[in-house]
């Protein structure tokens, strides 16, 4: 219960008695267990992850550093002995109470579960990292869309039963062909440049010739062969709605301009040795970096990938839930920069969905926004996110984490994770390699393999050699 209090926000004043009663009592009525056990060496913050019918607790990823004094309402109650930020709490029940919660959310909790199980039993969210990506593109055109979702989510959810449900999949087939032969000028229309509109029409004209390979496939009732067309069909719409932004969609803060920006995505390829697993002695991951959601936290973590920041650095905690590196054992436990001799950090920046430009230095909490979604969610096995300090959402530097979980266990509105942390980048390819990776494996290295060019006020791949010698690492 100490740790739910030092963890909720409260007013400048201590909460009334009353209100401290209707929350304890909430507390009794949502958890029938609590255990506390000592986590690795590394600090880490302890909250929890929403789970439907089955709730787990357990510790987010967190820059190794010091906890600042905090004020308490219950300044009279005994410190714990585990008061510390090295600790794991796991709660089982019925019911989950999120410790991070402000008064007015707890007082809506059980309202707002309510509605969130029914969501999850109409249709499961969207877990697949290349859909989450194409989703949050800077985009309007309604006709590209629609094929986008039918060819998607029809089909998706058709293939998710035991038997495919052919008939889903012949309507995405059937209401696809109709989007093409009515809206092709539209979708070409919002492509930009006079190559690309070209490019644009031949891509439609594959789109359609591989429509009319689904009908065959679904003529023949030929299930294995549904979700290979599916990917098919959704790369060649991905590269039309790629070439719609017609520049970077809005300005950076201006005490943010100066850093590193992604201004677009690019992708990185990241090599891991695997030394204890019994399954793979290791082997490669890509990973899709998206700064039109989050340019500030992409760009810095690209700039450390072009310094070789990671290269040789080992896995510094595996645990089921996440994994997590970045921290070069340095006093400062993040990048120290060459030119100014300090530790370089990011604000928590967090695209919403309908926003036209991200929410800079708070949580969703912060903010009263608790409820909405932001545009790159922790949906999908592979989610990468910057760990920060547990009160200091601007304290992001070189630390990161990779979410083991799948949506249908941590659903965007649904967990303590949306809209507290910065969210840059997913895992598209290899990411069964995650599974495998243990502390103590080693990051051969990370590199980029394309957008490169996207990087604005990153450092030069050929002043690496040079800047490296300068940055501390010990």
């Amino acid at each position: 219960q100490q740790s739910a209090n030092q963890s909720m926000k409260a007013p400048a004043s201590c909460l009334s008695i009353a209100s401290l009663a209707f929350a304890s009592a909430m507390i009794v009525v949502l958890t029938t267990h609590s255990t506390v056990a000592h986590e690795p060496s590394m600090s880490l913050l302890s909250s929890p992850v929403s789970r439907v019918g089955q709730m787990q607790r357990t510790s987010l990823p967190l820059s190794r550093t010091v906890r600042k004094p905090r004020s308490r309402c219950f300044a009279n109650q005994p410190a714990s002995s585990h008061d510390n930020l090295g600790r794991r709490q796991t709660m089982k029940g019925a019911g989950m109470l999120p410790v991070g919660l402000t008064l007015a959310q707890l007082l809506d909790f059980p309202n707002t579960q309510q509605a969130k199980a029914s969501l999850l039993t109409a249709q499961q969210p969207v877990s697949d990292a290349r859909e989450l990506l194409r989703d949050s593109l800077p985009i309007t055109n309604k006709p590209i869309r629609r094929i986008q979702k039918e060819i998607f989510t029809k089909i998706t959810e058709a293939v998710r039963v035991p038997n495919v449900k052919m008939s889903e999949v012949q309507s995405a087939v059937s209401e696809s062909q109709k989007v093409l032969a009515k809206d092709k000028p539209a979708i070409i229309k919002d492509v930009v440049g006079d190559a690309a509109k070209k490019d644009a029409s031949a891509t439609l004209a594959q789109i359609e010739l591989k429509l009319n390979e689904f009908q065959e496939i679904i003529d023949k009732k030929d299930k294995q062969e549904i979700p290979i067309k599916q990917q098919e069909i959704l790369s060649l719409v991905e590269r039309i709605e790629n070439d719609m932004i017609p520049s970077f969609p809005f300005k950076v803060p201006a005490e943010y301009a100066s850093g590193p920006l992604l201004m677009g995505r690019a992708a990185v390829e990241m090599q891991v040795t695997c030394k204890s697993s019994s399954v793979t002695k290791g082997g490669k991951m890509k990973i899709v970096l998206d700064g039109y959601n989050a340019p500030v936290t992409a760009g810095n973590f690209l700039d450390l990938v072009k310094r070789k920041f990671y290269d040789g650095m080992p896995v510094q905690r595996a645990d089921g839930f996440v994994v997590q590196s970045g921290d070069p054992g340095n006093k400062q436990t993040g990048f120290i920069d060459p030119n100014t001799k300090e530790l370089r950090t990011v604000p928590l920046e967090i695209m919403v969905k309908g926003d036209k430009t991200p929410i800079y230095d708070a949580t969703l909490d912060d903010v009263g926004r608790y409820k909405e979604v932001p545009n790159l969610p922790f949906n999908a096995f592979g989610t990468l996110a910057m760990a920060r300090a547990e009160f200091e959402p601007n304290s992001a530097s070189s630390q990161f984490f990779f979410l083991l979980k799948e949506s249908e266990l941590t659903p965007s509105g649904t967990n303590v994770l949306d809209g507290r942390y910065g969210v840059f980048g997913y895992i598209t390819e290899g990411k069964e390699l995650l599974k495998e990776v243990k502390q103590g494996d080693t990051i051969d290295y990370i590199k980029v393999i394309s957008g490169s060019d996207n990087c604005k006020n990153c450092i030069n791949e050929n002043a690496v050699a040079a800047a490296s010698e300068d940055v501390t690492v010990a």
